[in-house]
């Protein structure tokens, strides 16, 4: 008996049952904790089984129907729970409501096969609902243009992307319109994190975490801002200085997570070379940096997911990703190198996107394709190095150069260790 009863908990209709049940405890638990909600534990777990046995019948008699009739029936006993008069200062709100309609689906979802997913959704919609004053501060603290740039970025990945055709087209068949606003959209989305964390956390920020937020936004902008910040006020030079070799150190990490996105060929390769700088940059921060940080507020950065930005850049990497192309086939390899330089002197991502693109389509070796990235953040560097001086001065400039060049550095000691090992 106990082996049968196991077997259908795993198999048969029972396990299915058993999903609802427990999704509707899920959900009815948080429910239960507010006080204004009139339906809890029972109500979600009752409404969770209801769900599973519509599409139980609906199933059985081939009938879709029963399943809308089983939604209906919900929303009228939720309209009758809340037809009694509540003190007008209160509002009873509509997540509750809401909270037990998904319940009712997500028990159909359970039924149908898609037990993963309702259990997944549960999960989430939990989260919501436990965390309604956070996500409520968090929306309070964004302003009108962050909000706009949010849905700068939605329309950037869920209204453009989807219908821009997934081919090579153009010479050299090195123009993909998909390919290359996926970047965009990878770029933006990046970004957008950091600078959406940056606003949020304002001025209780440390050093370390604004140069680590600063670095997915942009190091290059973090870098300009902070030298002149270092130049304005001295007292903040010890400051400026973390955060710029922090951000500059993110360039190692960003680049790898893009290598994991759409290059997982050359993943363990540039992870291993990357690493390798970003462990040394790190060590010599902790020996370069000690003493009081002072505390500094946020720049105020430009958006990263304004639709100026992502055009810019769509423009930068379809350039560099054809003048690759071109310069690879009429100089080989030289070519390309070339470019990584030139383009890698004001935006690494551009340069890496495209030849991460390049060694996908078999048009660049493993060994290539490191050498030019590598090249890229050398540019990088020595650009910053003197954007660093001209801006902040010798002084600032002295404190961020050992880890910047020992970073560099280390990754191209591991690059031709790399290449030699291949």
């Amino acid at each position: 008996m106990p082996s049968r009863f196991a077997d259908l908990l795993q198999f048969g209709p029972l396990s299915v049952f058993a999903t609802s049940l427990a999704i509707g405890l899920l959900i009815g638990l948080e429910r239960e904790r507010s006080p204004a909600a009139r339906a809890g534990l029972r109500t979600f777990a009752l409404t969770a089984m209801l769900g599973s046995i519509c599409g139980m019948l609906a199933q059985t008699f081939n009938s879709p129907w029963l399943i809308a009739a089983g939604l209906i029936s919900v929303a009228a006993s939720i309209i009758s729970a809340y037809q009694k008069p509540h003190n007008g200062s209160h509002d009873p709100g509509t997540t509750t409501q809401i909270a037990l309609l998904l319940c009712f689906g997500l028990g159909v979802l359970c039924w149908v096969g898609e037990r993963n997913l309702a259990v997944s959704l549960a999960i989430v919609s939990t989260i919501l609902l436990h965390f309604k004053t956070e996500l409520s501060g968090i929306a309070r603290n964004l302003t009108p243009r962050d909000v706009r740039s949010m849905l700068q970025f939605a329309a950037l990945s869920l209204v453009i992307l989807p219908v821009l055709p997934n081919q090579d087209m153009g010479p050299y068949r090195a123009f993909n319109p998909y390919q290359t606003w996926l970047m965009v959209v990878l770029i933006s989305g990046v970004s957008l994190a950091g600078y959406v964390a940056l606003r949020l956390l304002g001025e209780q920020i440390g050093a370390t975490l604004l140069g680590l937020l600063g670095g997915l936004v942009s190091s290059t902008i973090t870098t300009l801002l902070y030298s002149r910040q270092a130049k304005e006020n001295r007292d903040l030079i010890h400051f400026a200085a973390v955060v710029v070799a922090l951000a500059h150190l993110m360039i190692f990490v960003r680049l790898t997570l893009l290598s994991a996105a759409v290059a997982q060929g050359m993943l363990v390769a540039l992870a291993t070379t990357l690493g390798i700088g970003l462990v040394i940059g790190l060590i010599m921060i902790a020996l370069s940096f000690r003493g009081q940080h002072a505390p500094s507020a946020a720049p105020n950065m430009t958006n990263p997911a304004e639709l100026k930005t992502a055009i810019t850049f769509a423009l930068i990497y379809s350039v560099v990703l054809l003048a690759s192309a071109w310069l690879q086939d009429m100089a080989g390899a030289g070519g390309l190198y070339f470019v990584s330089l030139a383009s890698g002197l004001t935006d690494v991502d551009a340069i890496t996107l495209s030849t991460m693109r390049l060694f996908s389509q078999q048009r660049l070796t493993l060994d290539q394709a490191l050498i030019s990235i590598v090249l890229a953040i050398s540019a990088n560097t020595a650009f910053k190095l003197i954007l660093t001086t001209s801006i902040g001065g010798w002084a600032f400039t002295k404190r961020i150069m050992l880890p910047m060049l020992g970073a560099t550095l280390g990754s191209a000691g591991a690059l031709i260790g790399v290449v030699l090992r291949g």
